[in-house]
């Protein structure tokens, strides 16, 4: 069984930095594509940043050049290192992991990413 963890998360001031760690336990595929979302209070998700098993990554427009996605050796942990962040990145960052068909783009789509956390809670203060 699939079970997706994420921790890290937590309040820091504008301007501050955070990391934040995702184990994808049970998880062991050739191809596949991990990403980080974002959930708004009353407000949509967002698809912020992924990682393949080639170690290509994507990146949202808001977020880059201030966040970096990367992966462990093991394939089934992800990293979310975020920097300068500011009050409008204040959202619950979830993990979520999918497997990659021949056809398939690893992108921010939260549809196709099925081994989903529960979040970790991110918070920045002006």
């Amino acid at each position: 069984q699939v079970q997706t963890v994420e921790s890290g998360g937590g309040s820091v001031e504008s301007g501050g930095s955070l990391r934040l760690s995702c184990v994808v336990a049970g998880f062991s595929y050739t191809t596949y594509c991990m990403g980080w979302f974002r959930r708004y209070p009353g407000k949509g998700r967002e698809g912020i940043a992924t990682i393949d098993d080639d170690d290509t990554t994507t990146y949202a427009d808001s977020v880059r050049g201030r966040f970096t996605i990367s992966q462990g050796v093991a394939k089934n942990t992800a990293w979310l290192e975020m920097k300068n962040l500011k009050p409008e990145d204040t959202a619950m960052y979830v993990c979520a992991a999918r497997i990659m068909g021949p056809y398939d783009r690893c992108s921010g789509s939260w549809a196709a990413h099925a081994y989903r956390g529960q979040g970790t809670q991110v918070t920045v203060t002006s």
